[in-house]
C-alpha cells in the first residue's frame, strides 16, 4: 500500500491545524501501544486519555497493547495483547497484532520496552508493516549513545513523529540526525473541568501533585517559605500524590520522609501538608480547583513536556516552575512565573508576588483561557485521528 504524506508534513508546516472529523469518512482502526493503567505512570494515563479522546472524535476501532513488567489481567476490552519486555515470543506476537489494525501509534519512554535503552521496540518494528506514529516523551539534551540510537533509528522508521511542545520539536531536529519534515507539534492532551474562580478568603494555597520521589524538587519549596517568615499564615503549600512505585519498591517512603523532617527542621511543618491519597482524573481536577496555584519545582533542566503543567494551565491555575523548557514555552503566555532551578531565594520571591499581589495571580489565571481548548483530549485526539487518516489513504 503507498501512503498520502500529511499534508503539513508536505508543506513543511510544523503545526498541524486540520483535525478528524467523521465526515471524512470511516476511520481507520489504531493499535496503541504503551503502558496502560492500572500502571501508574505519566505515559499510562497519557495512552488511556488519547485512546478515549479518539473514540470520542469518531475513532471506532481502538486497540490497546499494554507493556507490562508481569502479567496482568485487563478487564477492558479494548486491550488486545501485551507486551512482555526482553520476551522474543510476546514481540512476534505483537507485531502480528498490530498488523491486523490500520496504523500504530506508539508512546515511547525509555526503558519501557526492553533491552538497551528500550531497543526491543526497534526489534518488534522489523515485523510491523502498517504505518506508525511515535509520540516523544523523552528527548534529552545529553542523550547516551543507547538513546541517540534509538530515537535516531525510530526516527527513520516511523513515518511521523510528535512532539508534543515547540521546544522539544526544536530540541528533536535540532540535536538528533533526523528528517525533520517527518516531525510534528501536537500539544499534550488534558481533562478540561469546567471553569472555576480561583478561590476566595483565606491564605494562598499552593499545590504540586503527581508521583513523589527524588527530582520532585519539594525541598526547594519548603526552604523557600523558611526564608519568607513574614508569610506565615498568609500562605499554604499541600504535596499530593503516593511516592513513585518503583521509587517505593527501592527506598520506600524515604523522600517524604525527608521532606517532613525538613518542614520541621526549618519551622514551617504548619504551612506544609502531605496527601498522599490516590485519585482519579475527576478528582484530581476537582482537588487542582481548591487551589490559588501550582507549583512545579522540578529539579530537572531536561523536561520538555509536562502533563502536570498542561493538566494545571487548562483547570485555570497559575503556575510557578523552575525553567524547565516546557515551563518556559507555556508561561510566556501569561500564565505563571519561572523561576532558576534549586533555587528557594527565586522562588521565595515568585511566591511572595503571587500572596502580596493578588492582581498577578488573577492576571496569571485569566490567560490560561484560551490555552484550555487548545489542549483537550478532543482536539489532540482529532489530529492524531487525521494523521492516521491521512498516512492509510491510498493513492
Amino acid at each position: 500500500m503507498s501512503h498520502t504524506m500529511v499534508p503539513a508534513l508536505k508543506s513543511g508546516a510544523n503545526q498541524l491545524g486540520t483535525v478528524f472529523h467523521p465526515s471524512m469518512g470511516k476511520s481507520p482502526s489504531v493499535a496503541i501501544l504503551s503502558t496502560f493503567p492500572p500502571t501508574q505512570c505519566g505515559l499510562a494515563t497519557f495512552a488511556a486519555a488519547l485512546a478515549g479522546g479518539l473514540q470520542d472524535v469518531g475513532v471506532t476501532n481502538v486497540g490497546i497493547i499494554p507493556v507490562i513488567d508481569s502479567p496482568v489481567i485487563h478487564t477492558d476490552s479494548r486491550v488486545v495483547a501485551q507486551l512482555h519486555p526482553e520476551s522474543l515470543q510476546s514481540r512476534v506476537e505483537v507485531a502480528r497484532c498490530v498488523n491486523s489494525f490500520d496504523y500504530l501509534v506508539i508512546q515511547h519512554e525509555f526503558g519501557i520496552f526492553g533491552g538497551n535503552d528500550g531497543d526491543d521496540l526497534l526489534a518488534l518494528l522489523e515485523d510491523v508493516f502498517v504505518p506508525t506514529i511515535v509520540t516523544l516523551h523523552t528527548v534529552p539534551l545529553l542523550p547516551s549513545d543507547g538513546q541517540r540510537h534509538v530515537l535516531e533509528t525510530l526516527a527513520r522508521r516511523a513515518d511521523v513523529l510528535i512532539a508534543m511542545s515547540d521546544a522539544a520539536r526544536a530540541r528533536f531536529v535540532e540535536l538528533y540526525d533526523v528528517d525533520s519534515q517527518k516531525v510534528l507539534t501536537i500539544p499534550h492532551g488534558a481533562t478540561v473541568p469546567p471553569p472555576a474562580e480561583l478561590p476566595h478568603g483565606g491564605p494562598v494555597s499552593l499545590l504540586t501533585w503527581g508521583l513523589l520521589g527524588p527530582g520532585k524538587g519539594v525541598e526547594w519549596v519548603i526552604d523557600a517559605l523558611a526564608m519568607a517568615p513574614e508569610l506565615r499564615g498568609k500562605v499554604t503549600y499541600t504535596v499530593a500524590g503516593e511516592t513513585h512505585p518503583k521509587v517505593f519498591q527501592r527506598q520506600g517512603e524515604q523522600y517524604r520522609n525527608m521532606l517532613k523532617r525538613r518542614a520541621e527542621y526549618l519551622g514551617v511543618e504548619d504551612m506544609v501538608y502531605f496527601d498522599n491519597q490516590y485519585r482519579s482524573v475527576q478528582e484530581l481536577l476537582e482537588l487542582i480547583q481548591k487551589f490559588h496555584c501550582v507549583v512545579l519545582p522540578y529539579d530537572s533542566h531536561d523536561q520538555i513536556t509536562s502533563g502536570v503543567l498542561v493538566d494545571a494551565v487548562v483547570a485555570g491555575r497559575p503556575v510557578i516552575a523552575t525553567e524547565f523548557p516546557h515551563a518556559v514555552e507555556l508561561t510566556a503566555r501569561g500564565v505563571g512565573l519561572v523561576v532558576p532551578h534549586k533555587d528557594p531565594v527565586s522562588m521565595a520571591h515568585a511566591i511572595r508576588q503571587v500572596v502580596n499581589q493578588p492582581r498577578i495571580l488573577s492576571a496569571m489565571a485569566n490567560a490560561t483561557v484560551p490555552i484550555a481548548a487548545e489542549h483537550s483530549w478532543t482536539s489532540v485526539a482529532s489530529k492524531y485521528a487525521y494523521i492516521g487518516l491521512a498516512l492509510t489513504h491510498s493513492e
